[in-house]
């Protein structure tokens, strides 16, 4: 019985991390393509970042940040 709950922790565990991990990559695809996107100025570039971190806070209601 304590070997399952383990099992079950540890899988749920992985699976939250993976989570995590492909938001946070999402999040850095999103702002690289930004920063690279030739048809933007670099205003445009600053613009589109921070729309990221706006759709970011929006998403988990966060004002700012630690």
């Amino acid at each position: 019985m304590t070997a399952n709950r383990q099992d079950l922790i540890r899988v749920i565990a992985e699976e939250m991390a993976d989570g995590v991990d492909t938001a946070v990559d999402c999040w850095m695809t999103q702002i690289d393509s930004a920063l690279i996107d030739t048809r933007l100025s670099p205003l445009g570039r600053l613009n589109a970042v921070q729309e990221v971190v706006q759709n970011y806070k929006l998403l988990t209601g966060k004002v700012q940040f630690d």
